[in-house]
């Protein structure tokens, strides 16, 4: 059978609705750069190395280990030197960013690099591919919710998500989490779905804000 992550709760989330969670530590491919995500050489040759190694991967697990599943969407990380480069600033042209795949745990560094191997050999070789690293993430405990729209119009909601945050006496923590559902190439910008994630640092446990723990 094959295996879809995306079923687990951490992928999933309801538009309107702030929910705590706590993340477990999972596997991602990553790639780091900076630059306006619509304009950037950098961003468009990090996206065309993770998506072919991530396919790789994929296929030597099914044909290799008879392990089959579902590539996992697109996921970012997002930060500024000055936040207000994604506010009243706005200047996308200073955005940092991760971006990055989760990819199953049986996969090992190992795989990893034999993968890697693969793809630099092919004659249309990424430009980035060797810049794409292995390395387990563990966020933690975290708010999300669901967005549905332009990527343009996530304002308000992060701003909701923040305010409960303080609210509920937890703080910020880590950096702003984006999960892309949806293939903005094959998707009208209105119905764009994307999960919103901001890591938080617990004043008390965070379950006492829902009147249940976390799981």
């Amino acid at each position: 059978m094959k295996v879809d992550h995306k079923k687990e709760p951490h992928y999933r989330a309801k538009k309107g609705s702030l929910d705590y969670l706590t993340v477990p530590p999972m596997d991602f491919l990553k790639i780091d750069g900076m630059g306006d995500p619509n304009t950037s050489e950098e961003y468009r040759d990090s996206l065309g190395a993770l998506y072919p190694l991530a396919y790789r991967i994929k296929f030597f697990s099914k044909i290799e280990l008879g392990r089959d599943y579902v590539v996992m969407p697109l996921e970012g990380l997002w930060w500024a030197d000055d936040m207000n480069a994604f506010t009243s600033g706005l200047d996308k042209t200073s955005w940092r960013w991760t971006m990055m795949i989760m990819v199953p745990n049986w996969i090992t560094a190992d795989i990893v690099e034999r993968c890697r191997v693969d793809v630099v050999m092919k004659a249309d070789a990424p430009r980035l591919i060797e810049q794409v690293r292995f390395e387990r993430f563990d966020e933690g405990d975290a708010l999300q919710t669901l967005h549905v729209g332009p990527y343009s119009e996530e304002g308000p909601v992060i701003s909701a998500m923040h305010e409960k945050i303080a609210g509920d006496g937890h703080a910020l923590s880590g950096t702003h989490h984006e999960i892309y559902l949806s293939d903005p190439r094959r998707t009208h910008p209105a119905k764009l779905e994307t999960i919103l994630r901001q890591p938080i640092r617990c004043s008390y446990p965070c379950g006492d804000s829902l009147g249940s723990p976390l799981s």
